[in-house]
């Protein structure tokens, strides 16, 4: 038995649908009845510190478990503390009356320490006026966007200072799925856009509001969002919210007008108690859990773990689906309920018997004629959140149109060049699922010989980096060549995910000169581009150099 990690949660998150700390422990199958000591250890020390109405979760994982206590926002430090010491209890036996009471009074002095009342006073205010609060360890926000206050925790106003009639909320959307999340992004924000609305949103990539991006990196967390959140020119906010920053800190809006889920696939798993695709569904639907009756949960009607989960969500659902005929779509329609799907080469979006078509397939920049099908999809997605937003049709066709047209609107992502006389296909996909769907635009690409350009961040097991060469080798490439990422290693020594890789595609049945080892990525661009002559196709998988290689290859 031991303590895996230590942290806060700062927002709605697996375990809490408030902030708290969590304790991720390991644990032999002869260890489980600990969990329940753990409780009552837990509970008693909360009782005894006046936290009487903090409530207290777990859930298990194979090998350990996950602890959690919820507390008040301004002492989460002190919650990581009370934690670790219920886990210390829980594992050391009965402690004497005054050890236990020597730790209530270390843990108060910690509280005492930490506390802020004016930061509770805001935060309750904030409520009380029915809008939106923000905090961090630096600032704490009333308001969203353009109707946000911001100020310095260390100076909070009190609450009856402030001028309500200024303060109000912005329309905010937040996306997770394993794939699809940033094209889906800022898809919806074209189509925004398009409606006149000045779009803030956050990815993977970038942070950034209108045509201007104020930051470029993983704004994929609880701190992007909240740098989105508290710019005053934001009059609608489009949240990319990746599974990471959920399960480390949880969201960083207590509510949202809408959620979407773009899928569920195998990536990450082993990671912060999540080691199974039903655990990741519900990891990443606690999005869903944070929009109210009034608002929508929009769910990837073709992927089986959103299909089967329990539908416990206080929001109604708006189903998308590539699939017609799809029986549980169907019923959800004849039962009044809302979708976008597909219906010949038209993206319709229907709310019960009504049926109103938003655009063809041809006219989507991004779907590349309907070859890119997961792109198909990421549109019926995108057009499910922007209904969900109350986005006029007419902008939602006009964003499907325009968006895609050049590598600048959707960077990285299904990116379909032409040098010369040898097309480049560019693209993020970094696991098997995204990979899979963007072969299979490949697929439908003309070429002489094809080259794949092929790499894995080292936070993968084994096992996963080598499904990622089988699916790689699916495609059957003339030429594959395996790239390092040395900004990536994460624990791997380097040259050890490109021999996992070139082990694999050897099992598998590549011949010897077909496989290389090409270094760093730009400089595997360069030898790819080196190889090729007129007709070919390189599919380009591009992680951490994007930059580099769009400015090399444009």
């Amino acid at each position: 038995m031991k303590i895996l990690e230590s942290r806060r949660l700062t927002g709605r998150n697996l375990l809490l649908d408030r902030a708290g700390a969590v304790l991720d422990v390991a644990l032999g199958e002869e260890d489980e009845g600990v969990i329940e000591i753990w409780r009552e250890r837990a509970r008693r020390l909360l009782d005894d510190l006046g936290w009487g109405g903090e409530v207290l979760a777990v859930h298990r994982f194979p090998g350990g478990a996950s602890l959690a206590l919820s507390a008040p926002i301004d002492s989460l430090y002190a919650a990581t503390e009370i934690n670790e010491t219920a886990w210390t209890l829980a594992i050391a036996g009965a402690p004497s009356l005054s050890l236990y009471i020597k730790d209530v009074e270390r843990l108060a002095g910690q509280i005492r320490t930490e506390a802020n009342p004016r930061l509770l006073a805001l935060r309750a205010a904030a409520v009380a006026h029915g809008v939106a609060f923000l905090w961090d360890d630096e600032e704490a926000t009333v308001g969203l966007g353009s109707g946000s206050l911001t100020f310095p925790v260390s100076s909070l106003p009190a609450p009856e200072a402030l001028d309500w009639t200024r303060v109000h909320g912005v329309p905010v959307a937040l996306v997770t799925g394993t794939n699809g999340k940033t094209t889906t992004v800022r898809l919806t924000a074209a189509m925004a856009m398009a409606a006149g609305w000045t779009v803030g949103s956050t990815s993977t990539d970038r942070v950034q509001v209108g045509d201007e991006v104020l930051d470029q990196g993983d704004y994929s967390g609880p701190g992007g969002a909240r740098t989105l959140l508290r710019d005053r020119r934001v009059g609608l906010a489009i949240l990319e919210t990746a599974r990471g920053g959920l399960l480390r800190r949880g969201l960083a809006v207590e509510h949202a007008d809408a959620a979407l889920v773009t899928n569920i696939a195998a990536d990450h798993l082993g990671e912060y108690g999540v080691h199974d695709l039903p655990s990741l569904a519900e990891a990443k639907l606690v999005v869903a859990h944070a929009v109210p009756a009034g608002g929508r949960v929009i769910l990837n009607a073709d992927d089986p773990e959103l299909l089967r989960v329990p539908k416990t969500f206080p929001a109604p659902i708006t189903w998308f689906t590539l699939e017609e005929e799809r029986p549980e779509v169907l019923a959800h329609l004849a039962a009044g309920g809302d979708a976008a799907l597909l219906v010949g080469d038209s993206l319709v979006l229907a709310r019960g018997c009504e049926r109103e078509v938003i655009a063809q397939v041809a006219e989507v920049a991004i779907a590349h004629g309907g070859a890119a099908r997961y792109n198909v999809a990421n549109a019926l997605a995108a057009i499910g959140l922007a209904a969900a937003l109350g986005l006029p049709t007419a902008a939602m066709a006009a964003g499907l149109a325009r968006f895609g047209d050049t590598p600048e609107d959707n960077p990285g992502r299904a990116n379909l060049l032409k040098i010369g006389s040898v097309h480049v296909l560019l693209d993020y996909a970094h696991n098997p699922h995204g990979l899979r769907a963007l072969l299979d635009l490949a697929r439908d690409l003309p070429a002489t010989r094809r080259l794949l350009l092929l790499g894995q961040a080292g936070d993968r097991d084994d096992e996963a980096i080598r499904d990622l060469a089988r699916t790689a080798w699916s495609y059957r490439p003339d030429r594959i060549l395996l790239k390092e990422l040395p900004a990536m290693l994460r624990g791997r020594a380097p040259g050890e995910v490109p021999a996992l890789l070139e082990a694999e595609l050897l099992r598998l049945g590549a011949l010897p000169e077909s496989l290389e080892q090409a270094g760093p990525e730009v400089e595997a661009v360069e030898r790819a581009l080196a190889w090729a002559q007129a007709g070919d196709l390189l599919v380009l998988l591009v992680h951490t150099d994007r930059e580099a290689v769009l400015e090399r290859l444009v």
